[in-house]
C-alpha cells in the first residue's frame, strides 16, 4: 500500500496489526472401552497355614450352696427364716387364759380421807338426754333402746327431756352424736348399736371407727358421749349383753353431773 493517500499527502497512520486467530481445537484421541485385564494370581506361599487363636475358656465357677430360699415350696412362698430360732414362750405359761363367761374385776375406787374429791352421780333430774341408736341389727338394738329408756326413767329423766335419733348403722353414730352435742341442748349423749363379726374385715373397720368417732365427738364438744355399742362375735353374745345399754346411760349421766360439778368448782 502507498504511503500517500488519494490527496497526495503522506499517510502517517500506523498500520493496524492483524489479530492472531485462536488455534483450532484439537480432538481428543478416541480410547476404546476395554475390560480390565485379569489380576495376576500371586504365587502360593510356602509357609504353613496359621491356626486362628482359640478363645480362652473361663474357669468353671464353684458350685453355689443351696439356700433355704431355693428350697421354697411349690407355691413359691419362701420358708420362714426364723424356723430354726427358739420358739417363743406361750402366753398361757405366763398367765392363765380367762375362763368362759368371766367378768371384769368388780369394785369401787376408794379415795383416802384428806383429799379433795369431785365425783359425779348418775342423776337425771333437770337434764336433757339424746339417744342415738343404730337400725342395723334391729332385733338387738330395739332391745338396747328399750333398756336405755327404762334406765333413764329410773334415773329421773323426764320423758319429754329425752330425744331418740335412729341412724342407719353403727358407722353413722359418731356423726349424729357430734351434731347433737354441738347443739348444746343436751347434757349427754347415749350411743347404742350392735356390730356382729362376719367373714370379712368389715367388722374391724366399723367397730374401730365407731368407737374412735364417738370418743372424738365427746372430746371436741365437751359433752359426754357414752359408748353403748356391742361388738360381739355372735348374736347370742349380743343378746346376753342387753344390760350394757343401762350401763351406758349411767355412765353418760354420771359424766354429765361430773362436768356440772367441775364448772361449778371453776366458777
Amino acid at each position: 500500500m502507498s504511503e500517500f493517500d488519494d490527496s497526495g499527502q503522506q499517510d502517517t497512520s500506523q498500520p493496524v496489526p492483524e489479530q492472531p486467530r485462536p488455534p483450532a481445537p484439537v480432538a481428543e484421541p478416541f480410547i476404546p472401552l476395554t475390560e480390565p485385564a485379569p489380576a495376576t494370581p500371586l504365587p502360593a506361599s510356602t509357609e504353613p497355614p496359621q491356626t486362628p487363636p482359640q478363645p480362652q475358656q473361663a474357669a468353671p465357677e464353684p458350685p453355689q450352696a443351696v439356700t433355704e430360699w431355693d428350697q421354697a415350696g411349690a407355691d413359691g412362698a419362701p420358708p420362714d427364716p426364723f424356723a430354726s430360732w427358739p420358739q417363743a414362750v406361750s402366753a398361757e405359761v405366763i398367765e392363765d387364759a380367762p375362763s368362759e363367761g368371766s367378768e371384769h374385776v368388780r369394785g369401787e375406787v376408794e379415795v383416802p380421807d384428806g383429799y379433795a374429791l369431785i365425783e359425779g352421780s348418775p342423776l337425771g333430774e333437770h337434764r336433757s338426754v339424746a339417744v342415738v341408736v343404730s337400725r342395723f341389727n334391729g332385733g338387738v338394738t330395739n332391745r338396747l333402746l328399750a333398756r336405755a329408756l327404762e334406765a333413764l326413767d329410773e334415773a329421773g329423766v323426764a320423758q319429754d327431756s329425752i330425744t331418740v335419733v335412729p341412724v342407719p348403722g353403727a358407722f353413722e353414730l359418731p356423726l349424729v352424736a357430734m351434731a347433737l352435742a354441738k347443739t348444746r341442748r343436751y347434757a349427754c349423749i347415749v350411743a347404742l348399736g350392735t356390730v356382729v363379726r362376719g367373714e370379712t374385715p368389715h367388722f374391724d373397720y366399723v367397730a374401730a371407727e365407731c368407737a374412735s368417732g364417738l370418743q372424738l365427738a365427746g372430746i371436741e364438744t365437751g359433752i359426754p358421749v357414752s359408748f353403748g355399742v356391742l361388738t360381739v362375735d355372735t348374736v347370742a353374745q349380743a343378746e346376753a349383753r342387753i344390760d350394757k345399754a343401762a350401763q351406758a346411760v349411767q355412765s353418760a349421766l354420771e359424766m354429765a353431773d361430773l362436768f356440772a360439778r367441775l364448772r361449778a368448782t371453776a366458777a
